[in-house]
């Protein structure tokens, strides 16, 4: 008997083997060694050097540079995620029909989020927003007039988030799942009760789909904080102009690889992580005054 528990013990252990074996390797070792070295002074070529506490003090003391991209990422994600999010919500509720050829009309929407953090699509966006380009074209057949968006801090971080709305598909389809599933009876009663679409948007769309926009909105800003190609491709790596791209991944990138500190740029990493958390645990916290829960009987 025991025999033949230790040979299905040994089974089970094989088939998870190779998880265990890639985890421990690609996932919990580099963890735990970008932890010791984001106290070191690492240069990849020499022996890490103890350092203490300095690196995550030079960070909020003495590099300025670490605090715009800390500004400029903040602006990225808080002002590109929410328009993303509601951009996804408005094409899945036009989505949201039995009209013919709707799962055509859902796959080209969907085709930028698989294709948008490419680096053709990063230079094809780059050309789009040049001087000469499409967008400037139709600014001023609008009357509106050109934008240097290559020259002016703003307008460059604004062409960043307009690309980051631009890949809503994987929320959209969220969405539209969400929506799928509220039931048409709801609507039929308020159409009873005389609400109208506005109404029943406020009162039965947007209550119901709490959950999946809480589910979204940590996705995204995470997402967000990690992004990586667009900035450095429409920059050249450089995170210009005058650093209004320099989003917080593209310094620590800078950091690591253009300047070989390793030591740095791992402490940038984990400061990244307790942000992210801090802001995952901040939305998580806040669900309870807006997000509504069927089966508990809502907020």
């Amino acid at each position: 008997m025991r025999t033949n528990a230790l040979k299905r013990h040994l089974t089970g252990y094989a088939f998870i083997g190779p998880f265990i074996i890639g985890f421990l390797v690609f996932t919990a070792i580099p963890i735990f060694a970008s932890l010791y070295l984001s106290f070191t002074n690492y240069d990849l070529f020499t022996t890490p050097r103890w350092l203490g506490l300095d690196n995550y003090k030079k960070m909020f003391t003495a590099d300025p540079k670490y605090t715009q991209s800390l500004k400029v990422t903040m602006l990225y994600v808080f002002g590109g995620v929410p328009l993303r999010l509601a951009f996804a919500l408005f094409v899945a509720m036009l989505l949201n029909t039995a009209a013919k050829a709707i799962g055509l009309y859902r796959t080209i929407y969907y085709l930028p989020s698989i294709i948008g953090g490419s680096v053709a699509v990063s230079i094809m966006w780059r050309n789009l927003f040049g001087d000469e380009g499409a967008i400037n074209s139709i600014l001023e057949i609008l009357g509106i007039g050109g934008v240097r968006w290559f020259a002016e801090p703003l307008a460059a971080l604004w062409m960043l988030i307009f690309l980051s709305i631009w890949q809503f598909g994987s929320s959209m389809l969220i969405f539209l799942a969400g929506l799928k599933n509220i039931p048409a009876s709801l609507y039929e009663a308020a159409g009873v009760d005389g609400a109208n679409a506005v109404h029943r948007f406020f009162k039965i769309t947007l209550p119901m789909l709490s959950p999946i926009i809480l589910f979204n909105a940590i996705m995204q800003t995470i997402g967000a904080f990690m992004t990586f190609v667009p900035a450095y491709i429409i920059s050249k790596g450089e995170g210009g102009p005058m650093d209004g791209t320099l989003l917080y991944s593209l310094y620590l990138f800078r950091r690591a690889f253009v300047y070989f500190e390793m030591g740095y740029a791992s402490a940038m990493a984990w400061i990244m992580l307790l942000i992210v958390a801090f802001i995952s645990v901040l939305l998580f916290a806040s669900a309870k005054y807006w997000v509504h829960y069927e089966s508990k009987g809502g907020n």
